[in-house]
């Protein structure tokens, strides 16, 4: 049986995150942490997407606006491509990436049929 794919979508509640920039042992403590993760997980991970940049546009059938709206309750800041067996083995993926654990994070995950 051939693996799904599901897409992961990286979220945070606005106003959640730590806005002050993480130290320099910090930062090297959250890349071993995500190193060690893509390793673990490298079978899985089909594509690890990236952060989203902020701004965009909105399309609907009545034109296009600028985006995404600042008045959301809910950022997406990023998104990833995994391959599992289950819906919950990609869920257990997500769980133990170390993004998870900041403020207010959540990943969202969608089979893509």
């Amino acid at each position: 049986m051939s693996q799904k794919k599901f897409l992961c979508v990286q979220r945070s509640e606005s106003g959640k995150c730590d806005d002050q920039a993480p130290s320099p042992s910090q930062m090297e403590e959250m890349y071993a942490k995500f190193h060690a993760w893509k390793e673990k997980f490298q079978d899985n991970l089909v594509d690890l997407g990236g952060k989203l940049e902020s701004g965009g546009k909105i399309v609907t059938s009545e034109g296009v606006v600028d985006g995404p709206f600042v008045e959301s309750k809910e950022i997406i800041g990023g998104y990833m491509i995994v391959q599992a067996d289950s819906l919950e083995e990609a869920a257990n993926i997500a769980l133990e990436s170390p993004g998870i654990g900041m403020p207010g994070s959540s990943v969202e995950i969608r089979e893509i049929g």
